[in-house]
C-alpha cells in the first residue's frame, strides 16, 4: 500500500519517480503534499511556506512536468529575489530534470555579464530561472520570447516585495500567456502580495503550512515591575540583550510617545508607529524598521497590524494587553521560520489578571525574574548597523532597484554587502547601506549618477 506522503501517490511518469529515489527523495514535505497534487493538475496556486520546506521540489516537479523537451523555447520561468536564491533553484531543477534528456535550464541574473546570457538564450531554452531586474532588461531588448510560456513561478514573492522589485515582477508578469499557470510562494503574505495574486492568478488555491504551535521557539521572559519603572527597564533590558531589531508593543499611543522619549535619552534609538503619523511618514518609519536601520519600533496593536517583519530577534511587552489571544499574537511576530525568538514582558501586580488568563491560554506558567539579575548592562548607545538613504525619484522617473545597487557597487566602488534593501515608491527610492560607509555614499550618490541622471539624496536618520 503507497504512504499518503509518497511521490508514488503523485501522477508522476515512473522515470521521474526512479530520479526522486536516485535523489533520496523518499516522502514528501508537508508542502509537497499539499502544494503537488494541485499544481500537476494545472491549478493556480498560493504557497505560504517558509524557506527550507521543500518548495522548491514542490513547483519544479509541476512544471518540468508540462514541458515538451522536443520545444526548445521558454516554457516555464522562475523568478527569485537573489542571484544565490535563482543559483540554488536553476541547480535543483537541472537535478529533478535528470529523469528526461536535454532539458536546459537556464540562469538569468544581474551580476553577471549579460552577453553571456544573451548568448544562451540564442540557443534555447526549457526553463529559466532569474531576477526580476534582469528578466525584465532581456524583454525590453527583445532578446527573450516568453509568448509559449506554460508556467510561471514567483518564488519568495514577499523577499522580491521586500528588495523593490514588485513593479518589475509586474511587468515580467504582464508579458507572460494569460493562459500560463501560475504558482506563488512566499514565506509571509503582506498585503501587497495578496494584491499581485488577485492580479496575475486565476482562481487560485491557498496552501498554508502553519509554523510550529505559537510559541514553541520562543524563549519568554517575565518581570514583574513597578509603574513608575515600566520604561526604564525597557531601556535596560534592551542594552543588556541587544537585540538588532525589536518590536516594542504598548497599549496606548501615549505610552509609545513616552517610551520613544525614555529610550531616546538613555541611547536607544527609536521610532513609534501610531495612526496619527501620516502615511509618508508611517512608510518611512516601516522602511527603516525593515531595512535594519532603525533598532526599535514602538508600536500599539492597532497600528501593528499587518505588519510583518522577517527575522525580527525581539519583542517586548511593555504593557500586558487584556486579550491573552493578542500577547499570543505579538509574541508570535518573533522566531519564524525556525529562527529563534525573545519575548521580554513587563508585568505590575495590577496585571497579575492578564498573566493568568495568558498562562492558562498557553498551558504554561510563568517563571518571574527581577531587573536586579541583569547587572549593570552596557552602557554604549543602541543604534542600527544599517542606514537608510532617501533617494528622491522612484519609479515615475523610471529608477529600478538594479540601478541603485550597479550605482553604488560599480560605479561608486562599494562592496555589495555593505548595501541591504532597496525599496522603490513612486516619487523615491530608498537603500540600506552599512553604518560605516553612509555618509560617504550620500556624497558621492550626489555627486554621481543614477540612471544617467543627477538625484538628490539624505539620511532619513538626519530627517
Amino acid at each position: 500500500m503507497t504512504s499518503p506522503a509518497s511521490f508514488a501517490a503523485l501522477p508522476l511518469p515512473p522515470q521521474v519517480l526512479a530520479n526522486l529515489e536516485r535523489l533520496g527523495y523518499l516522502e514528501m514535505t508537508p508542502v509537497q503534499a499539499a502544494a503537488l497534487p494541485a499544481a500537476l493538475a494545472g491549478r493556480d496556486l498560493i504557497v505560504q511556506a517558509r524557506t527550507g520546506s521543500g518548495k522548491t521540489a514542490a513547483f519544479a516537479l509541476a512544471m518540468l512536468d508540462k514541458l515538451n523537451p522536443r520545444h526548445f523555447g521558454a516554457q516555464a520561468l522562475v523568478l527569485c529575489p537573489t542571484r544565490e536564491l535563482a543559483e540554488q533553484v536553476a541547480q535543483e531543477t537541472r537535478r529533478l530534470a535528470r529523469a528526461e534528456d536535454n532539458i536546459k535550464v537556464l540562469t538569468l541574473v544581474g551580476g553577471a555579464p549579460i552577453r553571456a546570457q544573451l548568448a544562451s538564450l540564442e540557443h534555447g531554452a526549457h526553463v529559466l530561472v532569474g531576477t526580476p531586474g534582469r528578466v525584465l532588461d532581456l524583454l525590453e531588448r527583445e532578446a527573450l520570447d516568453l509568448s509559449g510560456l506554460r508556467t510561471l513561478v514567483l518564488d519568495e514573492a514577499d523577499r522580491m516585495l521586500d528588495m523593490g522589485f514588485i513593479e518589475d515582477m509586474k511587468a515580467v508578469a504582464e508579458r507572460c500567456p494569460r493562459t500560463r499557470q501560475t504558482l506563488l510562494f512566499s514565506a509571509t503574505y503582506p498585503e501587497d502580495i495578496a494584491r499581485l495574486a488577485q492580479r496575475f492568478l486565476r482562481e487560485p488555491e491557498r496552501v498554508t503550512i502553519a509554523e510550529a504551535a505559537s510559541a514553541a521557539g520562543i524563549e519568554q521572559v517575565w518581570y514583574e515591575v513597578a509603574e513608575d519603572e515600566r520604561l526604564h527597564a525597557v531601556g535596560r533590558l534592551l542594552r543588556h540583550h541587544r537585540p538588532e531589531r525589536t518590536l516594542a508593543f504598548c497599549n496606548t499611543r501615549q505610552q509609545c510617545r513616552d517610551l520613544v522619549e525614555v529610550l531616546a535619552a538613555e541611547g536607544v534609538e527609536a521610532l513609534a508607529l501610531h495612526g496619527e503619523l501620516e502615511q509618508r511618514e508611517r512608510d518611512q518609519v516601516l522602511i527603516r524598521f525593515a531595512n535594519r536601520s532603525l533598532p526599535v519600533l514602538v508600536a500599539t496593536d492597532v497600528a501593528a497590524r499587518g505588519l510583518d517583519i522577517a527575522q525580527l530577534e525581539c519583542v517586548v511587552n511593555v504593557d500586558v494587553t487584556p486579550e491573552p489571544e493578542v500577547h499570543v499574537h505579538r509574541i508570535g511576530r518573533t522566531g519564524r521560520a525556525g529562527e529563534a525568538g525573545l519575548a521580554l514582558n513587563l508585568a505590575s501586580m495590577e496585571e497579575m489578571g492578564r498573566v493568568g488568563r495568558i498562562e492558562q491560554m498557553q498551558g504554561t506558567e510563568t517563571v518571574w525574574h527581577k531587573l536586579d539579575e541583569l547587572g549593570p548592562g552596557d552602557e554604549r548607545p543602541l543604534v542600527a548597523p544599517m542606514v537608510t538613504l532617501q533617494i528622491l525619484g522612484g519609479r515615475k522617473e523610471k529608477i529600478r532597484a538594479g540601478d541603485v545597487l550597479g550605482a553604488l557597487t560599480k560605479d561608486l566602488g562599494f562592496a555589495g554587502a555593505q548595501v541591504g534593501k532597496i525599496a522603490v515608491t513612486d516619487q523615491s527610492t530608498y537603500v540600506a547601506v552599512d553604518r560605516a560607509i553612509a555618509d560617504k555614499a550620500v556624497a558621492r550618490l550626489n555627486g554621481g549618477m543614477v540612471k544617467g541622471r543627477k538625484v538628490r539624496v539624505r539620511r532619513l536618520d538626519e530627517a
